[in-house]
């Protein structure tokens, strides 16, 4: 069985990571706002520009949009270039949950442990996920795929890599929705601050934490072998 989980809201605490660092941007600035709010506004504006786009443009162009959207919307002016590379540099420094690292090498031995999310390969490759045992093969990026979540096509990429025994292990609203609309066999972790879509379907297993993922999957993995035997 392979098991595919979400980098920026399963396995990274995004928000903590990020919004530190928008804080340290608009006191730099001058701007009237808040790291938090200014994290949250933006993250907003990227995932509908994700949304919205039909060709390919690399995670990095619409992270300058969505911001450069958030000042205009707030009549803020700044150095906009230096910003976004402030923030792209700080994703080494975004940290994991405190509970993904033991979940994950829980995980290794006995499942193919891969990742499937809206990420540049370049990007990818400075998170802390790179330090996690977490099968080459099964690494789906929006880059590599030209499409971002939630495009039916990233979750099919997924499933054709990962096969017919997949589970993806999704937190946020649109990757919970998006996976479940795809048809994948997905498990909510639930993470703070992250909802379920209430226009979206649900899904059947919710799990608070990964300790209990790891119960779970393991509980699968040994119902599919008895029924194998």
């Amino acid at each position: 069985m392979n098991v595919t989980f979400d980098l920026f809201s399963a396995l990274l605490d995004s928000r903590s990571g990020a919004a530190p660092v928008f804080q340290a941007i608009a006191s730099r600035e001058g701007w009237p706002v808040d790291g938090d709010e200014l994290y949250a506004a933006w993250d907003r504006r990227h995932k509908a520009l994700q949304a919205r786009c039909r060709v390919w443009r690399p995670i990095t162009e619409l992270g300058r949009e969505a911001l450069a959207e958030v000042l205009t919307e707030r009549e803020l002016d700044g150095d906009l270039a230096a910003a976004m590379t402030q923030l792209w540099d700080s994703l080494p420094d975004w940290p994991l949950w405190p509970d993904s690292e033991q979940g994950v090498r829980a995980l290794a031995p006995s499942f193919g442990v891969g990742l499937l999310s809206n990420v540049d390969d370049a990007l990818l490759a400075r998170t802390r996920a790179r330090t996690l045992p977490v099968a080459a093969e099964l690494v789906v990026t929006s880059e590599s795929v030209r499409a971002y979540k939630p495009s039916a096509a990233i979750y099919a990429a997924a499933r054709s890599l990962a096969g017919p025994a997949h589970v993806h292990v999704a937190s946020s609203a649109r990757d919970v929705r998006g996976a479940l609309e795809a048809g994948l066999d997905t498990v909510r972790l639930v993470r703070p601050g992250h909802t379920v879509d209430p226009a979206g379907p649900r899904p059947d297993v919710e799990v608070g934490g990964m300790a209990e993922l790891v119960e779970h999957l393991q509980e699968s993995l040994r119902r599919a072998a008895s029924q194998e035997s």
